[in-house]
């Protein structure tokens, strides 16, 4: 099995979408201990966006093709995913290769892989929350890989910002959930 890490927090080691992508990492090498981790640091190696003259860096689709499992950190950043994980994704959503376009719609070709989102979001935002309609991060990444063919599944922690007890909680509530993912 081959895992593709993926993280895009600009928060180093104080970063809890970077803290879930390694315990999600670690659980699936629990499972597998043979499994090859490649790792990508969008922050560290960051991808240009695109532009007219094409989208470059070929190996970003071919990495994602060839994983079997997607673990990737999406802190949410004024109210959407970081612009360098944006970048990331444009480099996956590509006609002909991982969707095509049908008479119907278009269709994701993409059913054979498991992706996992860590997304951490300094507010509250989940359903009925005052500020769920500001919540872009997790419903985007949702919708763009359905597209691709994909079912995302999450790890969602909120009020990361709030206080250091909201904070506390909800990393706590996060590192259960990667457990009950790994089950």
């Amino acid at each position: 099995m081959t895992i593709l890490k993926i993280d895009s927090s600009i928060t180093g080691e104080s970063s809890v979408s970077r803290q879930l992508t390694a315990a999600i990492v670690d659980q699936l090498l629990a499972q597998d201990p043979t499994a090859q981790v490649i790792a990508r640091d969008l922050v560290a190696s960051p991808l240009s966006h695109l532009t007219l003259g094409g989208s470059g860096d070929a190996d970003v689709l071919d990495e994602f093709l060839a994983a079997d499992t997607v673990v990737i950190g999406a802190p949410m950043y004024n109210f959407t995913v970081p612009s360098q994980l944006k970048a990331w994704i444009d480099r996956l959503v590509i006609a002909g290769k991982t969707f095509r376009y049908t008479e119907s719609g278009p269709v994701g070709l993409l059913a054979d892989k498991r992706v996992i989102i860590a997304i951490a979001r300094g507010s509250l935002y989940a359903e009925g929350a005052p500020a769920s309609a500001l919540e872009h991060a997790q419903t985007y990444l949702s919708g763009l890989f359905s597209f691709l063919g994909l079912r995302p599944e999450f790890v969602v922690v909120d009020g990361v910002g709030i206080s250091p007890e909201f904070r506390e909680a909800g990393i706590a509530g996060g590192l259960a959930e990667v457990e009950r993912l790994a089950a």
